[in-house]
């Protein structure tokens, strides 16, 4: 069977059944665009090479047109970018292709590929090549190369011929990031309409998500840095403005999220790109996460006058002590300060923040309470801390609590790990008193009726889906019954 040396698909799974789809809460309020594929395809089609992505995630059920498309273009690569959520129905898939096209080669990366490297190729048979780090130089090289010269290219983990995982090295420097195409948002079914930003966090739609850089300076014990290290390189203000400008006039973009880990942190580059979306107003508005540390009332003032309409910051927790285990330069009331400096700017304010970190118990979780309850939050999100492979504090996890390592939970939305002195019970507990705490503040749900005419589609999906909201609190009643013991 003959296959197209010079086709790839790429595909985004989904990470679960897909009968579960509509009752997936985390969906109803947010689908993503998958970035990182969208770029890798870009860059391919630049290098004369064929890709189209399809998007398990955006349109779950999506085994029979991935098999229709290996039949009739017959590619001779798969791709498949991996959280650690997803990576086991990216090796169904495969074993999917591999039936359906037999010589198929499966390539996986991502985040959870490039933190366990050799691991996943020795355990996983339908993995044939797993890419380590960042994506678009080293797929190119191996789709040229070929299969048999994959230990020619730096940056992959292969089988040898003795059927053993060889790692070939890290590729020596990251790509400049202004030399990339814009992503091809085109080959995603349905985009912009078929993805959406959190409900509540958009003023205007259309609405997408927007990544200006790659990496993170710092070292926090929660997070993976096993694609970009601890490096951190960003696109130039003029990059940045044009791509907007290509958005805007493409699809008819209003709002962007940036999704960069550290949006602020090189504060010219934000200077030069906020004075031109003054200067040559795009109509368009955008939001952002920054880290407290880089950003003051000057910044955020000239944020807001290009368009900022919401900044996102990590808070993790309010109990000083044990974010100083956890996170450089633990000051919660320099953190408060910032807040009440956004606020000040009139920029809406989203908290970042984690429950049943190692170390915590529920002292530290009241004190997380009354932390954020003090401050002029409009918004936060509380995730479920969750060890993932790469992440520093994943080596020693299970002497600090009882961690169930079950790839496919691991989302951040079940506590698969319980610190020392807690119970998961009494953590889902605290996890619903939490947000029904937030709820019950008149000033906040004041906030959340002023929507109506800030984000009205906001209102419109959230009526659109009541019942799968309702479906979710129902199904939380039992820990809600006890919350006050």
């Amino acid at each position: 069977m003959i296959l197209d040396a010079q086709r790839i698909l790429l595909v985004h799974p989904l990470g679960y059944k897909a009968a579960a789809a509509k009752s997936d809460i985390s969906r109803t309020a947010n689908i993503m665009p998958p970035l990182g594929l969208a770029s890798l395809a870009a860059y391919l089609e630049r290098e004369e090479l064929k890709v189209d992505i399809i998007d398990c995630y955006a349109h779950p059920d999506s085994d029979a047109r991935i098999q229709e498309y290996l039949q009739q273009q017959r590619p001779a690569w798969i791709g498949f970018s991996c959280t650690t959520s997803s990576f086991l129905d990216a090796v169904r898939l495969s074993e999917l292709a591999k039936k359906c096209l037999p010589g198929i080669c499966a390539v996986l990366g991502g985040a959870h590929v490039s933190a366990l490297k050799e691991q996943l190729v020795n355990d996983y048979a339908a993995v044939d090549i797993a890419v380590i780090g960042e994506g678009e130089e080293t797929l190119h090289e191996l789709m040229i190369a070929g299969f048999a010269q994959a230990a020619s290219v730096a940056g992959l983990v292969w089988r040898n011929a003795a059927g053993e995982a060889q790692f070939s090295g890290y590729r020596k420097s990251g790509l400049e990031l202004d030399s990339l195409p814009f992503p091809a948002y085109e080959k995603l079914a349905g985009y912009p309409e078929a993805y959406s930003l959190p409900i509540f966090n958009y003023p205007k739609v259309p609405s997408t998500s927007c990544i200006s850089s790659r990496g993170c300076p710092y070292a926090c014990s929660y997070c993976d840095r096993s694609v970009f290290q601890r490096t951190f390189r960003h696109n130039s203000a003029d990059y940045l403005y044009r791509h907007l400008a290509y958005l805007q006039q493409r699809f008819g973009i209003r709002h962007i999220n940036f999704y960069d880990d550290q949006f602020t942190f090189k504060r010219q580059r934000v200077e030069e790109f906020c004075q031109m979306m003054i200067d040559k107003p795009l109509g368009m508005t955008f939001n952002c996460a920054v880290r407290a540390e880089h950003i003051d009332f000057e910044l955020l003032k000239l944020m807001k006058a290009a368009g900022c309409w919401m900044v996102s910051l990590g808070i993790e927790t309010g109990d000083e002590e044990l974010l100083a285990q956890h996170r450089q330069n633990a000051n919660l009331g320099m953190l408060a300060e910032k807040i009440r400096l956004i606020k000040k700017a009139g920029i809406r304010t989203k908290g970042l923040l984690m429950m049943g970190l190692p170390g915590e118990n529920e002292a530290s979780i009241r004190r997380s309470m009354d932390y954020v309850f003090s401050l002029p939050i409009d918004d936060f999100n509380l995730a479920k801390f969750t060890p993932f492979p790469g992440s520093p504090i994943y080596e020693k996890i299970h002497d600090l609590g009882e961690f169930d390592e079950d790839w496919a939970k691991m989302d951040c939305m079940r506590f698969q790990f319980v610190p020392h002195g807690m119970t998961k019970e009494r953590l889902e507990e605290l996890f619903i008193l939490f947000y029904k705490s937030h709820f019950r503040r008149p000033k906040v749900l004041w906030g959340y009726v002023s929507m109506l005419w800030k984000s009205p589609d906001s209102w419109l999906r959230f009526i659109g889906n009541l019942g799968n909201f309702l479906r979710f609190i129902r199904s939380n009643r039992r820990l809600d019954e006890g919350e006050d013991r």
